[in-house]
């Protein structure tokens, strides 16, 4: 039986985001702004978080498997324009940014010490 190395565990986290993000960014059923998703990919630090659509919103984890984690800002459309970023763990706004733009800035800028790629596992495995 094979143990998978650190790498090798690291290797696969990275290709299920990279996934993850593939199929978020080629999406065609208008579960979610396209830009949105687009902004957020472009920036390194959230393109090695694992994405997640809902109702609209995109979150991000810090681990791959359920439970997430809810500590990196997620980014709502506001309803008479411009977006909202709100960190679901202790339910802060951060923002009320009018571009994406903006809106992908701030999650970053208020992203956990110590944030890297996203992890195979669990929020209970960080």
């Amino acid at each position: 039986m094979h143990r998978m190395t650190n790498n090798e565990e690291r290797e696969q986290a990275a290709e299920l985001v990279a996934e993850k993000w593939r199929t978020i960014l080629e999406s065609e059923d208008n579960l979610i702004n396209p830009a949105m998703p687009r902004a957020a990919y472009a920036d390194r630090r959230l393109r090695e978080l694992f994405p997640i659509v809902s109702h609209g919103a995109l979150y991000f984890s810090r681990c791959i498997r359920s439970p997430w984690t809810r500590d990196v800002g997620a980014l709502f459309r506001r309803g008479g324009g411009g977006f909202m970023v709100i960190r679901q763990s202790d339910g802060t706004v951060l923002g009320e940014p009018e571009t994406v733009e903006e809106a992908v800035a701030l999650i970053v800028a208020n992203l956990p010490e110590g944030c890297g790629p996203a992890i195979d596992g669990s929020v209970h495995d960080l």
